[in-house]
């Protein structure tokens, strides 16, 4: 497919001489979203370019639909090959790239994922060009402004009178192909992309100040460059720049992948604001999950607990079975779980032979989470105090205790052996720490 639309042919229907139909990108009304939608290989998609050329790509696989199919508030992302159509001869420059079309239905109000991408690139400058390689490249994006009044969605925002049903738009982009999480073999890949995501994350954070808002394990990805593979953290369509929080509404705050989103996010009358910590908790919930349920980065456990008949870690079956209702339940079930297991002190996760050797990078994740929540729960109580003076509580990291210097001192080392720290400034800050660790050795000798 391509989009204007001005005029709109359904793939499954040929035209009368045979051709493919091409929908072309102009402005796409409420009624023809369903046609748009119905998007199968084969479609074809004609856009204009900034300087009024035109540009036509054929899908050729969706290997991916959330919920299984596009729909309102989903995405669809396909394999898609420029058919240099409009292109001058010879000289197509996504020639050889492998490209993938991405549709997705995210809200009026926030930056374009390609706009906060474009201003990450012009921030990452000399030391800093690293960081790109675990950014996402997208070479197109375009808006399709849509007529949604006669949607569910719209009566909804109507009658509340406020954001919780929000106006969304068609985004449709041109971007490289890179590889899916589960293309990883061994653990020491995995512990290393988990690694870059965070440092990525946290140079997004402090120089271009974009928080990111949707950790989930289907935007983890990953890209292979010069014999390496590298954590490529994907799709910032939920993403929003630091400065605009404050403006930002409540229910924008409630968004994100249910399965992973950090507990606080499930309660209903929670207002944020959302911060940086709370990416790193649903971070946790992400490796919690694959080391868990999978066998492999691409292979789920069991099919189903039943089948395992051999299988004599009944704990670790008691577990996994809790696990799998996170996917079928809804916000209350999922908040109470996740506050019970950071309420636990001795709570530990029985993970899958695959996955074992994060149970140590599991634990120390969630002594962080306990004493963080234990430090603001004592804070509360100090506020309640007239007669006290209660000190500075820093929220962003529960004071310290669930931030990125302690999840870099936890990640930097797995199975014993250094991953690779990517950012020089984190390599000095781990130098120092090893330093100090010599000396507390020696003094206890």
């Amino acid at each position: 497919m391509t989009m204007t639309i001005k005029q709109l042919h359904i793939p499954s229907q040929p035209n009368p001489n045979g051709s493919v139909n091409v929908v072309e990108f102009d402005r796409v009304a409420g009624s023809l979203l369903n046609e748009i939608l119905n998007v199968e290989e084969g479609s074809e998609f004609s856009f204009p370019l900034k300087d009024s050329t035109a540009r036509t790509v054929r899908l050729r696989y969706i290997p991916f639909c959330s919920s299984g199919s596009c729909s309102w508030g989903g995405t669809m992302a396909s394999r898609a090959v420029c058919n240099g159509t409009h292109c001058p001869p010879n000289r197509c420059d996504w020639s050889g790239e492998k490209l993938l079309l991405k549709l997705s239905f995210p809200s009026v109000t926030p930056a374009s994922e390609k706009s906060l991408l474009d201003h990450c690139r012009e921030q990452a400058e000399g030391e800093y060009v690293r960081v790109l390689d675990n950014l996402p490249d997208i070479y197109w994006s375009y808006d399709i402004p849509f007529n949604e009044t006669n949607t569910p969605r719209f009566d909804l925002k109507e009658e509340f009178e406020d954001d919780h049903r929000t106006i969304r738009l068609l985004r449709g982009s041109i971007q490289e192909e890179i590889e899916p999480f589960s293309s990883l073999n061994t653990a020491s890949e995995c512990a290393q992309v988990f690694y870059d995501i965070v440092q990525c994350h946290h140079w997004v954070h402090t120089y271009p100040q974009i928080l990111h808002q949707d950790i989930s394990l289907g935007n983890i990805m990953v890209r292979a460059k010069d014999g390496k593979k590298y954590g490529v953290l994907n799709d910032w369509d939920l993403a929003f720049w630091l400065h605009e929080r404050d403006g930002i509404s409540t229910s924008r705050f409630r968004t994100g992948t249910r399965l992973f989103m950090p507990h606080k996010q499930h309660l209903r009358r929670w207002r944020g604001p959302y911060r940086y910590r709370h990416d790193l908790e649903s971070l946790f919930y992400v490796i919690l999950l694959l080391a868990t349920l999978f066998s492999s980065p691409s292979k789920r456990a069991y099919n189903s607990l039943d089948d395992d008949e051999d299988s004599d870690e009944e704990d670790g079956d008691e577990e996994m079975m809790g696990y799998e209702r996170w996917f079928t339940q809804g916000d209350s079930f999922l908040h109470d779980k996740k506050f019970k297991i950071i309420l636990v002190v001795s709570w530990q996760p029985h993970l899958t032979h695959f996955f074992c050797d994060f149970f140590l990078w599991l634990k120390r994740f969630h002594r962080c989470l306990y004493d963080g929540f234990t430090a603001y729960s004592l804070h509360i109580v100090r506020q309640r105090d007239p007669l006290q003076q209660v000190p500075h509580f820093d929220n962003n990291t529960l004071d310290g205790h669930f931030s990125y210097m302690n999840f870099v001192l936890i990640m930097h080392r797995f199975c014993e052996e250094e991953l690779e720290t990517r950012n020089s400034e984190w390599r000095e800050i781990l130098q120092e720490h090893r330093k100090v660790e010599d000396n507390e050795g020696n003094n206890g000798k």
